[in-house]
């Protein structure tokens, strides 16, 4: 399971969107949280005057002891007191994937945008590059303007998306621990697709599409109830499983919409070379669409 939790922030509101989650996560998996604050010289640089300029290090001290004090008051509001606030200089999507790197089993907890003076972080910045670049499991929060980011955000269930590959059910370890942690329902959850252009010209004969549908539908449900039951035996009692025809990331957010207050867990892919890690079409997809927290672990391969 995890050994920490790291929560990356940038000061604004919006980025404070992953800290319910952060505070229900330390306290059900009782591990420590790093609260990380990245300051980024050359933004400093670009947004103060020449005149000004000469004494950088002196508003990057200043920067850097705010930043502190801030973290600081957010450290309070976690109970437990197993927290360390940490402020670093540099880029901030290397800083947070260095960071994730240093010790083994960190879980890095962030909201998918926030803003940090005339940039932003979104997917597709920061938590993009974070995204693609580190090895670490990540817990990635759809940001909200005006939410309440004080107490914990109890979730009672976790969707555990699965197609039927090796490579998906490789969440499954993970998740089970997380679900008997935190006390989540898991619901096994399979989209699937009837293959409607296929016939036989030759003969002219269409396949009975309504029962090549059931088929496929049968064959869906008896391999969820089958994963289901190696989870029981793994002393997981609250799990169920569900499937629906059609496209798997639409399928996947709208049962999330229909069932909220919900976690989805998915594996991403692993490639080396210059993008290390990549998410996949559907896991993609979920985490740019859909409004629920989404858990990415890392395939081994």
């Amino acid at each position: 399971m995890y050994s920490k939790i790291l929560v990356p922030l940038d000061g604004s509101p919006i980025a404070e969107n992953a800290l319910p989650y952060a505070r229900a996560f330390a306290r059900g998996l009782q591990v420590p949280v790093d609260l990380l604050y990245v300051i980024d010289l050359a933004d400093i640089e670009r947004n103060v005057s020449i005149a000004r300029g000469q004494f950088l290090d002196t508003l990057a001290e200043d920067e850097a002891r705010r930043r502190r004090e801030y973290l600081g008051e957010i450290a309070k509001s976690f109970a437990g007191g197993r927290v360390q606030c940490k402020v670093a200089k540099g880029d901030a999507a290397n800083v947070i994937v260095e960071s994730a790197a240093a010790e083994k089993d960190t879980l890095v907890c962030m909201a998918t945008h926030g803003r940090s003076g005339l940039d932003r972080w979104l997917l597709g910045s920061v938590a993009e590059k974070v995204v693609r670049a580190t090895s670490a499991d990540l817990l990635l929060i759809r940001a909200s303007e005006g939410v309440a980011t004080d107490g914990e955000k109890k979730l009672d269930g976790v969707i555990v998306p699965l197609d039927g590959s090796s490579l998906a059910e490789q969440v499954l370890p993970s998740v089970t621990d997380l679900a008997k942690k935190l006390d989540l329902e898991m619901i096994l959850f399979r989209a699937y697709t009837v293959p409607y252009g296929v016939y036989d010209v030759g003969a002219s004969y269409a396949i009975d599409l309504e029962r090549l549908s059931a088929d496929i539908e049968a064959e869906v449900q008896q391999y969820l109830d089958e994963k289901r039951s190696v989870l029981r035996k793994a002393s997981l009692e609250k799990i169920s499983y569900a499937s629906k025809e059609g496209l798997s990331a639409d399928e996947i957010i709208k049962y999330g919409r229909k069932n909220p207050n919900k976690l989805i867990a998915m594996c991403s892919h692993g490639r080396s070379g210059v993008k290390r890690w990549v998410l996949g079409s559907v896991t993609e997809t979920v985490v740019r669409h859909c409004g629920d927290p989404v858990l990415i672990v890392r395939a081994s391969k």
